[in-house]
């Protein structure tokens, strides 16, 4: 796939802690993903709501450092009116569930086995996550890990609401 994998150890504090505004805040591009269980999600049920989306893989170390501070987010926003939403990129089921026996994701969690998802996102390399605002529209990039708990990343994304 031709992903870069970004390492937080020469990631400034401050970027820890930081959001990209998307210039012109472009269409979300569509998806219709399955859950572990099987069961469909496609991005416009969310429509109306801020959603976090986050692409990951588990062999990528940025991304296994950051699902802590995701699961302790989703605590925090949960019942909040926000979404939040894990899509695993080009990994099998079996792969996936050995993982989050180490590495729990409290939060909806949906497989992207053939890639073809990633391709249609601006993903720059992995982890890579977006804000989508109520509207559908890609309002912030996160490329590399982030402490997701961060009270001020949380209310940039609460602000859209």
């Amino acid at each position: 796939m031709g992903l870069i994998l970004f390492s937080s150890f020469s990631t400034l504090n401050a970027q820890k802690e930081s959001l990209t505004l998307i210039k012109d805040l472009p269409m979300a591009p569509a998806f219709e993903l399955p859950d572990m269980d099987g069961e469909l999600f496609q991005l416009s049920q969310f429509q109306g709501k801020p959603v976090i989306v986050n692409f990951w893989a588990t062999w990528c170390p940025p991304c296994r450092e950051e699902i802590p501070s995701m699961n302790r987010a989703w605590a925090k926003i949960k019942d909040q009116g926000i979404e939040m939403i894990a899509i695993n990129v080009g990994e099998d089921e079996d792969t996936i569930f050995s993982f989050t026996g180490d590495y729990p994701i409290d939060f909806q969690m949906l497989m992207d086995q053939s890639g073809t998802i990633i391709q249609q996102w601006p993903v720059k390399g992995l982890p890579t996550t977006f804000v989508v605002d109520p509207q559908g529209r890609l309002h912030y990039r996160a490329i590399g890990g982030r402490e997701w708990d961060s009270d001020h990343l949380l209310e940039m994304v609460r602000a859209l609401r």
